[in-house]
């Protein structure tokens, strides 16, 4: 009875569209669910996430999940998992995402998964990292070590959701930094974020990450967007 009056006082809503889910659904809506845009990028060597780091920086694996579409269900998600608090999400994705990872996983061997991490204030600020759990959903189904000290943010900068590729570039060159020992030499790094636009987060923190050596790296986003 308590559980019913708390549904009724407080429905479970949608994360991707917002209408009332029903007794047998969590997260998102079969509706939804069944219409998430997914990118197939881990069943493509030449995918739109790889393209992003041609010339650039040297990455053996790179995939994002969904596409991001302006005022569509991804947006909405991503929307809800860092602003909401709906932490939620990045399990559910997580989960789902990690059985398309299996095999890939197996043919690199990953050494650890990184998540891109938040400055010290924005951490304060919002509470916790939106990419946390989806890369612990991964970690888990995975078996593979997740860390989040390696790697980290050494500038506090606003976001950059409104600037342009070159913006973006300028703001990265210097925010990200690794603290590493030799137990770090020779791993594959499996480096993973929420949305890849530009790349340029992404490009900056492979290479703090590629002073170690003998690293490799490897992307794995939830969203992809163009540029």
């Amino acid at each position: 009875m308590l559980k019913n009056l708390l549904n009724l006082l407080f429905p479970k809503l949608c994360n991707g569209c917002n209408s009332l889910l029903l007794k047998n659904e969590a997260i998102i809506c079969s509706t939804c669910r069944h219409g998430l845009p997914l990118t197939q990028h881990h069943n493509l060597k030449d995918n739109y996430t790889t393209k992003k780091f041609y010339g650039i920086i040297p990455v053996e694996f790179s995939a994002s999940m969904l596409f991001f579409h302006k005022e569509g269900i991804v947006q909405n998600l991503i929307h809800n998992l860092k602003y909401r608090k709906h932490q939620e999400i990045g399990t559910f994705l997580g989960n789902w995402y990690a059985e398309d990872l299996k095999e890939i996983a197996k043919k690199h061997d990953f050494s650890e998964i990184i998540p891109v991490p938040l400055h010290k204030k924005r951490l304060q600020e919002r509470g916790y990292n939106q990419v946390t759990t989806f890369c612990e959903a991964l970690s888990k189904n995975l078996h593979i070590n997740y860390n989040d000290k390696l790697l980290f943010r050494n500038l506090y900068s606003k976001t950059q959701t409104k600037k342009n590729k070159e913006q973006r570039n300028e703001v990265t060159k210097s925010l990200f930094d690794v603290t590493f020992t030799e137990a770090d030499y020779d791993k594959h790094f499996l480096l993973v974020d929420d949305v890849i636009t530009s790349g340029a987060t992404l490009e900056a923190c492979a290479k703090a990450l590629l002073k170690i050596p003998n690293a490799k790296i490897s992307i794995v986003t939830i969203a992809y967007t163009d540029s």
